[in-house]
């Protein structure tokens, strides 16, 4: 098993578009924390505006550890489309190119060569958590230093500097989780076409339906809501809460489990038992 998944490791990191995601990051993480950097503080200002008169705010607010903050809240928006370019890519990658015969002649089962290309996947998600939380962290400390983190979410809430970099490490944590969901869905639909496109529109798709009933406050879909997904794809932020909120998280990391198991589960039905003519 081992040996496979370096070979589809190999497979993986040889093709351009697995780079795509890096490149993307890697131009827009510095842009938008050198234009925090000249804005100078003034998204705290906006913050804390109404707050001033009843509040002296001390320390350091603006600080690498509210830009690392900021882009988790922007980016992870757009990170499962980035995810879903790789992971839809690993079964329909191999039809596209005609290549589904030859990799099922060599003397390795078909659930072997599944999971061993599933790993893979799973290695290339975390490495792209990875390389976004160093750069993110990284660089905003760099640019910025450290200090105090303010939170703005139902209430504004102030952490201590010494007790943020181990939530950051549990935010990414429970980010990466939700991305491992995400890439589970789209190696689910890569399963069963031939079109490294038809993955990646429906995992997105999927996403968006789901998000819409998640966030439009219907009475109809409250039954359902607590075990889609969608619900839980900013759990990480959960590592940001005071006190922690348990129930919730242990709701969200089990429903995004189960997805995932469910999506492996299925795209392994699938594969082993589909007709191939490619």
């Amino acid at each position: 098993m081992i040996r496979l998944v370096h070979y589809e490791l190999l497979k993986t990191f040889l093709k351009k578009r697995t780079y795509l995601g890096f490149l993307i990051i890697l131009v827009i993480v510095p842009l938008i924390e050198v234009a925090m950097k000249i804005e100078g503080g003034r998204i705290v200002q906006v913050w804390t505006r109404s707050l001033q008169q009843d509040f002296f705010f001390v320390g350091n607010l603006f600080n690498g550890w509210l830009v690392a903050y900021q882009l988790m809240n922007s980016l992870w928006i757009h990170v499962p489309i980035l995810i879903s370019f790789v992971a839809g890519d690993m079964l329909a990658g191999e039809a596209t190119a005609g290549t589904y015969r030859l990799i099922l002649t060599r003397p390795v089962s078909r659930t072997g060569i599944l999971f061993s290309k599933y790993v893979a996947t799973l290695l290339y998600t975390l490495l792209f958590v990875c390389f976004l939380a160093v750069l993110s962290v990284g660089l905003g400390i760099a640019l910025l230093g450290t200090g105090e983190l303010l939170v703005v979410g139902q209430a504004l809430l102030v952490l201590p500097a010494n007790d943020v970099a181990w939530r950051f490490i549990v935010a990414y944590i429970l980010a990466f989780w939700s991305m491992t969901t995400i890439a589970s869905v789209a190696f689910f639909f890569s399963s069963f076409v031939e079109n490294a496109i038809g993955p990646i529109i429906a995992t997105m798709g999927t996403l968006i339906i789901l998000s819409i009933i998640v966030f439009i406050q219907l009475d109809f879909f409250e039954p359902v809501r607590p075990y889609l997904f969608a619900q839980y794809m900013n759990l990480w932020q959960n590592a940001f809460a005071h006190p922690f909120e348990l129930e919730s998280l242990g709701r969200g990391v089990l429903v995004q489990g189960i997805t995932s198991a469910v999506s492996v589960l299925g795209a392994w039905l699938i594969f082993t038992r589909k007709d191939v003519l490619s």
